[in-house]
């Protein structure tokens, strides 16, 4: 990351649209922000994944351990976020954003500390112009509601940590951004219905609550990997899905069986 003298003193910097990549300085000029999207060209009801680098402006390198929050505006009215203050170990996130409005948005990234330090916030903003006439109709909003309305709040960890496994590293390759396409199609046709039954009963809440947290827990472990290619992704997530089957199928249908044949 280098500074920019010229721009130094500006709060936010403003630009026509994206390139495939563009790189501004932070207001202050602490960190170089690179961002682009994926596809370049965003559809409308399309999911769009804005990938973020912080750059060090010393070594031009990615600064690792970020905390940072990003809000999508339009009309200065936000349509996506703020998220929750996250942390990046690694330095660059990707976030999936959907655009439902043709005109101009800004994306705001703003910054609140740096290897594990809290700083005075800092800002860059850019803006993106969308003008894809196809609108595809959808429901999506890129929110976990079933573990929200189970814990209570967005700022929950559980939901954070689902957050981050989705962003961070499923959105990261193809297959795991295909994964969430043909899994959010079938999550969001029941998922209300669910969330609002949570909100509705306190006992089916938790129960919910329950049922839910041994998949947190074999979620989690996808945070502590280092997944370079489609193929880990793939190992990973297949691993991950048979460990599932065996806590929520096989164990208690062996128990049952156990239980069976004791009473015999």
């Amino acid at each position: 990351m280098k500074y920019f003298a010229a721009l130094f003193l500006l709060p936010f910097l403003v630009l026509p649209a994206f390139a495939d990549q563009f790189q501004s300085p932070t207001d202050k000029g602490t960190l170089l922000v690179s961002i682009s999207t994926d596809p370049t060209k965003p559809v409308l009801g399309d999911l769009t994944k804005l990938k973020i680098d912080f750059i060090n402006p010393k070594t031009n390198n990615i600064q690792e351990h970020i905390d940072y929050k990003v809000t999508v505006t339009k009309d200065g009215i936000p349509v996506f976020g703020p998220i929750p203050l996250t942390h990046t170990s690694e330095g660059a996130v990707t976030i999936p954003v959907q655009f439902k409005e043709n005109g101009e948005h800004k994306i705001i990234v703003d910054i609140e500390g740096i290897l594990f330090q809290p700083i005075p916030s800092e800002t860059v903003t850019f803006t993106e112009v969308i003008d894809d006439a196809s609108v595809k109709a959808t429901d999506e909003d890129g929110s976990c509601i079933i573990a929200t309305a189970a814990y209570g709040s967005e700022l929950a960890s559980q939901v954070q940590l689902l957050r981050e496994v989705r962003d961070n590293v499923l959105f990261s390759t193809d297959s795991g951004t295909g994964f969430m396409h043909a899994f959010n199609a079938l999550y969001y046709s029941f998922s209300p219905a669910v969330a609002d039954a949570e909100r509705q009963s306190p006992i089916f809440k938790e129960t919910v609550k329950l049922a839910i947290t041994p998949m947190l827990s074999t979620l989690s472990i996808l945070n502590y990997v280092n997944i370079d290619s489609e193929g880990e992704m793939l190992g990973y997530g297949i691993g991950i899905i048979l460990l599932n089957v065996g806590m929520y199928f096989v164990v208690p249908a062996i128990v049952i069986s156990k239980i069976r044949n004791f009473r015999k």
